[in-house]
């Protein structure tokens, strides 16, 4: 039985020059992208912090200046931190050993519940600096050249837990939380420019496929593809995960993008849609699968936080594609479709992020960080994509389940603006100050809001029913993606395709999954049907029958 796939990754560095206004082919990643063949060596031993300012690999043994008393929770002073209060030399331990109780108390509650997704991640904080005046499109008030917002950003894998390897095959989370003058922005997408599915319904089922069996514990392929035989609008994301973007060699070195449109909307209400992506300065550096798997467990953290102590910050250009309720009428496909790139779109620059600081405390804010797509501010609106609309309300949800109600009051979280709403209590309640009127509206204690900070409005005509959607041709942007790819791209993605698929049993789903990747393209089809011992006999005849049996209009052929 052939090995699965799934593996671990390394880092490198190379300088592109700044980009500007641009057309699409000059930001399409795989036309910018190269394999390199091993980790870039670090200014430091990647098993110790990479010499993070405040680190014990850092001080290299040098005394501290200065001793602070330790004392419990409660400020109080303690004698003794090292020997616990026994009744004489071989007596029992007292339970009024006040100190005792309260560290272990506190040390047996240290940790959060784990993320379900995005559970090993990595974070640094930066600035971003605007550099085109959005004016004409959005009333977001960061978007004026010259202008400083500061941002924290985490980098992550998706499915795999906390203490994985952090080059496992997977989509890479980038998630870049703007800290702005009219509140928080959270964009919260991923490395690849799609996702597998377009419905947040799906999500709960497509996680559960990815992750380990409830029965073995263990990550199955049969259980993924499985899932993915009956989801044919995954193709073009299988084959970008499973390229060698899906073992990227840095977080320095891969681009990001935030996946969904959503709305601009100007001071008079006029709406633009856009999409977002970020530009990797540092070039696109991915890592085949066997050089990948030899790669240290954390050594991506440690090159984010190496350059970053070195003073190399990596750097990212902010670029958005915009186009008019009327221009998406014309594309041929669901404009809001997130499995699909708008690949006739040009890119403008927007602005430039640079991550330049490390975190003083991993768990404070890497962990605490509690991003959600529903962190939005004014002149930035969600567009009607339906994996997006179902995020704005589960990454809210989700991080008030795993940190607490009061997960906004945290540093990370926190605006740097102030709050003023009649929320109260909660775990970990941090508000101050005497407020008597937790109520709206009021006379003796007024607030006021201001109707120009409503959504822009918008008319719906439409059959309320739970239909797919038109246009969903599955297909096209996968075979698109194929045939960019280098012929030593070509080959490695369909090692690492064959490297999972050829461990599934059922001779159905492999069948069925080859038949979506040859609709996608010929060749793709034909050398993977051969790497899984496939007759291509039966991928032609699932072709058919896929083609016959699937509504017109689902298949996108109308």
């Amino acid at each position: 039985m052939k090995r699965s796939n799934i593996v671990v990754l390394a880092s490198a560095l190379s300088i592109v020059p700044v980009t500007t206004a641009t057309g699409q082919t000059a930001t399409q990643v795989e036309d910018r992208m190269t394999t390199v063949t091993a980790p870039l060596a670090i200014t430091k031993p990647l098993a110790a912090q990479a010499g993070v300012a405040g680190t014990v690999d850092a001080k290299a043994g040098a005394q501290s200046a200065t001793a602070p008393q330790m004392t419990r929770d409660n400020g109080a002073p303690i004698g003794s931190n090292r020997n616990s209060l026994t009744a004489g030399d071989t007596g029992p331990v007292l339970l009024e050993d006040t100190t005792l109780i309260e560290k272990l108390a506190r040390f047996d509650r240290e940790r959060v519940p784990e993320r379900v997704v995005h559970a090993r991640g990595t974070g640094a904080l930066g600035i971003f600096r605007a550099t085109a005046d959005l004016s004409d499109l959005t009333r977001a008030s960061l978007f004026q050249p010259g202008k400083e917002t500061p941002v924290f950003v985490r980098f992550s894998t998706v499915i795999h837990p906390a203490g994985s390897p952090e080059g496992a095959r997977d989509p890479r989370g980038f998630a870049v939380k703007f800290y702005t003058d009219q509140g928080n922005w959270d964009l919260v997408g991923n490395n690849l420019p799609i996702f597998f599915i377009r419905d947040a319904i799906q999500f709960p089922d497509m996680i559960h496929s990815l992750k380990p069996s409830p029965v073995t514990n263990k990550q199955d392929p049969n259980r993924f593809f499985e899932f993915f035989s009956g989801t044919p609008e995954a193709t073009n994301m299988l084959v970008h995960v499973y390229s060698n973007l899906g073992t990227p060699a840095s977080y320095r070195t891969m681009d990001g993008n935030g996946v969904h449109a959503f709305k601009l909307v100007d001071k008079d209400g006029k709406v633009t849609f856009a999409k977002f992506r970020w530009i990797s300065r540092q070039g696109v550096r991915s890592l085949k699968g066997d050089a990948a798997a030899k790669a240290p467990a954390s050594y991506l953290t440690d090159d984010l936080y190496g350059a970053i102590a070195a003073g190399d910050f990596p750097t990212w250009d902010l670029m958005v594609q915009t186009m008019t309720a009327e221009e998406l009428a014309k594309l041929p496909f669901n404009p809001f479709d997130d499995t699909k790139e708008w690949l006739d779109a040009p890119f403008r620059k927007i602005g430039e992020m640079t991550l330049n600081e490390v975190p003083e405390n991993f768990f404070r804010w890497t962990e605490q960080s509690a991003f959600a797509p529903a962190n939005l501010v004014p002149g930035i609106e969600a567009s009607p994509d339906r994996m997006l609309q179902g995020r704005l309300f589960s990454y809210s949800d989700t991080q008030r389940y795993r940190v607490g109600a009061n997960v906004m009051d945290l540093p990370v979280n926190r605006p740097r603006v102030a709050v003023v709403n009649n929320y109260q209590d909660g775990q970990l309640d941090m508000a101050t100050g005497k407020v008597d009127v937790n109520y709206f509206p009021s006379v003796t204690q007024g607030k006021t809001v201001d109707p120009s900070f409503a959504p822009a409005p918008y008319k719906i005509d439409a059959i309320v029913a739970t239909a797919p959607i038109s246009k969903a041709e599955p297909f096209e942007q996968a075979g698109q993606f194929y045939r960019s790819l280098k012929p030593a791209e070509k080959a490695d993605l369909v090692a690492n395709l064959a490297g999972d698929l050829g461990v599934v049993t059922s001779a159905r789903t492999r069948v069925i999954m080859v038949s979506y990747f040859a609709q996608a393209d010929k060749d793709l089809g034909t050398r993977l049907a051969k790497a899984v011992d496939v007759p291509m006999s039966e991928v032609n005849r699932a072709v058919s029958e896929y083609q016959a049996a699937v509504d017109a209009r689902y298949a996108g052929r109308q």
